[in-house]
């Protein structure tokens, strides 16, 4: 079967290219209508209790986005004038400032001076402001535009979920744009030191492109991605499956210098290639197959794209890099080169000599490190997703904190009905410590003033026919241990007043829904992920023992990636924790594959300390050029974006890649060789159970025969 797809795809390649050249104009047109999703609420399961909430919200009230702008060097008349302003810019639902009383009922100052130290201190005036539509819609970003202009960017301070989402929009285009660039660059650069021609690494990465164009243009069928997956899915292509591409062209050079022609020597490469790139590919897809298994519902968008990305890789390199080769044959050949870089084979000596030392030391840090990784002190929400330090959006953040302390809006959403129960519980919020106020209508008004007598976008926002909100603002950070307490200490006072069909609404009662998600799925998808690569390595090898030994490696390298930021005292993003995780095991898991491939081979003719010395050293080459790629392009994450998961992200990446390397070289060898011989064992008798089904079978149609 495989050589018949081998001649296949060898006379039927000027139709093939056509096929991609089709496909790829298709899929650059589709990429342009691809939406993407900036609000990881939007990902919670149906069962989750913010979940719920939110579509009661948007069906009454619906989901408006929300901004806190500080105007500094202010008069009292100047934020009044500035408020009005702002109220007036189309996009705008309701704008909550020091002239409240004033200005929203047109009269005589009910509120009294009750709320001006939480929106006018020290010549700086404070406005909150809410959006008729999501933080991430364009009429919210054209209505902060023009805030903007209103205040002047010199002046004013801007934060609040929909400034961020406006930013984080914004910034991770250009972001991604340079991040993909750079490593094309040096990709580039990697690929001419370890290939033998000028003209290879461009023959790479335009294959390479193909698959990617194809995988992001494709992502229409999912309508909208997250921000996630848009900013990490084609850079991670382009690193995890550049294997493929070099592992082809290498046996079809190898098959070539034996002397056949070169359609020949391509069939015969895709033959022998098909197996291996099939088995590598496999592991991988597994590791990001289990992403998707998540409850919270960003690993099934991540996973599938993932996914998705590697079969498109795939197919274009089984399929169209075997025709680009034959085309650009001559090309290859004329632009041959000596080797870059020296032999490995000292390597080889040295790494096996070693041995003993880092299978002590892997042995010491295992244990320790399976447990520190856990000790991490970890963010789960939107504080993840925010801008990182030396951006304006987090600059601006803390200078708005620094005048008017910290300010986490949570909204309380009751059961429309008892006004004197609703009163209550508003001034009940706003006994509370941690909170600086509560404003809801019945709250608000003083007894026996109409509520018709307020302005119609106030009513709007705080009652409907069935549900009133109130407007809460705790003086916490969205995500920590203390803000998680305020926040169950003010859903418990909310359900005492009304047990049923109440909700509390807010960025920290959604972070604690995503935390307690995220902690029961990381343990249900490491575990799936390492028995679902364990399964395809003994299915490869037919081996018990060596799937064990094969991860062995990878996991210590995981553990150790992910200990290091708790040695360092960093924060980690718990969503970058779990899919890191899996997509190390699943795209460095080849490097074991390859060392373990080549030390069979070797032991069919040498001993075991020779083998491991010649599986080092065969191995080192492509174990280095993959390795180098794949730290590269996750360092390159790291550094040039500004949003913290996906730089902290990168960063797992680029280290997570190269831990890996180093294990792979350093210690895979020494378990290979120290249980060379139960290996063999297991093998044999594999060999030998395979040899009598296969003479059962002959005999089976030899009797149906007669």
């Amino acid at each position: 079967m495989l050589q018949r797809m081998a001649r296949f795809t060898v006379e039927k390649g000027k139709a093939i290219e056509k096929i991609f050249f089709l496909a790829v104009a298709v899929c650059g047109f589709c990429y342009m209508f691809v939406g993407v999703n900036y609000d990881l609420s939007k990902y919670l399961p149906d069962f989750a209790p913010t979940k719920q909430a939110l579509d009661v919200m948007e069906e009454e009230f619906g989901y408006p986005g929300m901004a806190r702008v500080m105007v500094k060097d202010v008069s009292l008349q100047e934020a009044r004038t500035i408020r009005k302003r702002i109220a007036e810019v189309e996009g705008v639902e309701l704008i909550v400032g020091s002239d409240l009383a004033t200005n929203v009922y047109a009269g005589g100052a009910f509120l009294g001076n009750s709320l001006s130290d939480q929106f006018y201190k020290d010549g700086s005036a404070m406005f909150q402001i809410i959006f008729q539509e999501g933080d991430a819609n364009e009429s919210t970003h054209e209505a902060i535009r023009q805030i903007y202009d209103i205040v002047g960017k010199d002046r004013g301070c801007f934060a609040g979920s929909a400034v961020s989402s406006k930013e984080r929009q914004e910034s991770i285009s250009r972001e991604i744009t340079v991040a993909i660039a750079m490593a094309v660059v040096i990709i580039w650069l990697i690929l001419t030191l370890t290939t033998t021609s000028w003209f290879e690494p461009f023959l790479f990465i335009l294959v390479m492109a193909v698959a990617i164009i194809l995988n992001m243009g494709s992502n229409l069928m999912f309508g909208r991605i997250s921000f996630f997956t848009f900013s990490t899915a084609a850079i991670l292509q382009l690193a995890v499956s550049m294997d493929y591409s070099i592992f082809l062209l290498h046996t079809y050079t190898a098959f070539k210098n034996t002397g056949l022609d070169t359609k020949e020597a391509m069939e015969k490469a895709i033959g022998e290639a098909c197996s291996s790139i099939m088995a590598s590919g496999a592991t991988t897809i597994v590791g990001f197959l289990v992403i998707a298994l998540m409850k919270f519902k960003i690993g099934k968008d991540v996973g599938f794209v993932l996914t998705k990305g590697i079969i498109c890789s795939l197919l274009t390199v089984m399929l169209l890099m075997p025709t680009l080769i034959l085309r650009f044959d001559r090309r290859i050949e004329k632009t041959a080169h000596r080797p870059l870089l020296p032999s490995f084979d000292g390597l080889g000596k040295v790494m096996y000599r070693i041995r003993i030392p880092v299978l002590a030391a892997a042995l010491t840090c295992a244990v320790p490190c399976y447990f520190g990784q856990s000790m991490n002190y970890f963010y789960y929400g939107d504080d993840a997703l925010g801008s990182g330090p030396g951006t304006r959006v987090y600059e601006d953040s803390r200078e708005i904190e620094s005048v008017f302390g910290k300010a986490n809006v949570v909204i309380a959403m009751v059961p429309n009905g008892s006004v004197v129960k609703e009163r209550e519980l508003t001034k009940k919020l706003g006994e509370q410590e941690f909170i600086d106020y509560a404003l809801s209508m019945a709250g608000t008004l003083p007894q026996g003033i109409p509520e018709s007598f307020l302005p119609g976008n106030v009513t709007k926002q705080l009652r409907t026919d069935k549900y009133a909100r109130i407007l809460i603002s705790m003086k916490t950070v969205e995500e920590s241990e203390y803000s998680f307490a305020c926040s169950s200490r003010l859903t418990e006072l909310v359900k005492s007043y009304y047990p049923e069909d109440s909700y509390v609404i807010g960025m920290t009662p959604t972070t604690i829904d995503i935390r307690d998600i995220l902690t029961e799925d990381y343990s249900r998808v490491s575990i799936i992920s390492l028995l679902g690569v364990a399964v395809v390595v003994m299915i490869t090898f037919r081996s018990v023992m060596v799937p064990i030994l094969v991860i062995i490696p990878i996991e210590v390298a995981i553990y150790l990636n992910m200990t290091l930021p708790y040695v360092f005292g960093e924060s980690m993003v718990y969503i970058g924790y779990i899919i890191v995780s899996c997509l190390q095991l699943g795209a460095t898991i080849d490097y074991s594959i390859l060392m373990t491939n080549n030390y069979m081979e070797m032991r069919e003719t040498m001993d075991s300390r020779e083998s491991a010395v010649a599986a080092i050293s065969k191995s080192a080459l492509s174990v280095i050029t993959s390795g180098s790629i794949l730290t590269v392009v996750g360092y390159l994450l790291y550094f040039t974006s500004t949003i913290q998961a996906i730089s902290q992200v990168g960063r797992l990446v680029g280290r997570g890649a190269l831990l890996s390397m180093v294990l792979v070289l350093s210690l895979l060898p020494a378990l290979l060789a120290g249980f060379d011989k139960p290996i063999r064992r297991q093998q044999e008798r594999a060999a030998r159970r395979a040899e009598r089904r296969r003479l059962k079978r002959k005999r089976e149609a030899a009797y149906d025969g007669q």
